[in-house]
């Protein structure tokens, strides 16, 4: 039990532990940001003075003289380290958002210089949550939310890429919630932050199974519209397969036709010898000698 108290206030400390940064080295103004529960890390300067102060509106809450601190009201919370001019404020609550001045002094307490910052005490972003939603006509509603954040600050990309208005219906990149357009997918990722924290969440998306039809209907009607493809009956080709004809021959016929083609074969062939024995005969009486008749009153 007590490895499981120690394990949750470790947790604790170290989602509440986040430390920040803010650069005031001449600059009168500034604007600070800390984080609740945190540290916030002011480089107030690179060269220590002789003397100065810190103050909280009109209290002192640290000095500085003779090369130490000489009043520190909350050691806990305040401290000063010469080495680098850091001023560091921890265990960050709401009361600490206020204005802070920092004042130079010479040897003898005169006043050289006066500088002031504002800071600001914001809780970090601790989750980010993605839901997406499949519209009517196949948009796609993405919101993002976050717990634990002052004023959150939102982005989109897709693959990688800021998000562009020709992948939007409304909404744009720097809002919580959008509306992508029906033929949009790929990696989107939604980034929370403040000023003192910065959180990103992805999500893998698709299309939501429509399709654009634009085509003219048999009774000349234009369609250019999006539809759900599974239930598609608009401008749909006839798909069927023609029917082949059948060429099955009875086998009377082919057995008509091959009797046929033999008589007529039989025919040729036979009238093929007899034009050769006709030919053949004629060429033997034109071989025997002619017998010659003479008149009786021939001498």
């Amino acid at each position: 039990m007590e490895a499981v108290v120690g394990l949750v206030v470790m947790l604790l400390a170290v989602s509440h532990g986040v430390e920040t940064k803010c650069d005031v080295r001449q600059k009168d103004g500034a604007q600070c940001y800390g984080a609740l529960g945190g540290t916030v890390v002011l480089q107030l300067m690179d060269r220590v003075p002789e003397r100065f102060t810190i103050e909280k509106k009109t209290i002192k809450i640290l000095i500085w003289k003779k090369n130490e601190i000489s009043q520190n009201i909350n050691e806990v919370k305040y401290s000063f380290t010469s080495s680098d001019g850091t001023f560091r404020i921890n265990n960050l609550i709401r009361s600490d958002t206020d204005e802070y001045t920092l004042k130079i002094r010479n040897s003898n307490g005169a006043l050289l210089e006066v500088r002031t910052l504002q800071l600001s005490i914001q809780a970090p972003v601790s989750s980010v949550r993605l839901v997406s939603e499949c519209l009517s006509q196949g948009e796609m509603r993405m919101s993002c939310s976050s717990e634990g954040g002052d004023s959150p600050q939102y982005s989109w990309t897709l693959d990688g890429r800021t998000l562009t208005e020709d992948k939007l219906l409304s909404g744009n990149h720097e809002t919580d919630s959008i509306t992508l357009r029906q033929d949009v997918s790929g990696v989107l990722l939604c980034s929370v932050k403040n000023h003192v924290s910065h959180l990103q969440k992805y999500q893998s998306i698709s299309t939501c199974g429509f399709i654009f039809i634009n085509c003219t209907e048999s009774d000349e009607t234009r369609i250019t519209q999006w539809v759900f493809a599974a239930n598609n009956k608009l401008c749909v080709e006839q798909t069927t397969t023609p029917t082949a004809p059948d060429t099955t021959v009875d086998p009377s016929v082919i057995c008509g036709v091959q009797t046929a083609v033999a008589a007529l074969l039989f025919i040729g062939i036979a009238a093929y010898f007899a034009w050769r024995k006709k030919k053949s005969q004629r060429a033997e009486g034109s071989a025997m000698p002619q017998e010659r008749e003479y008149p009786e009153t021939s001498v």
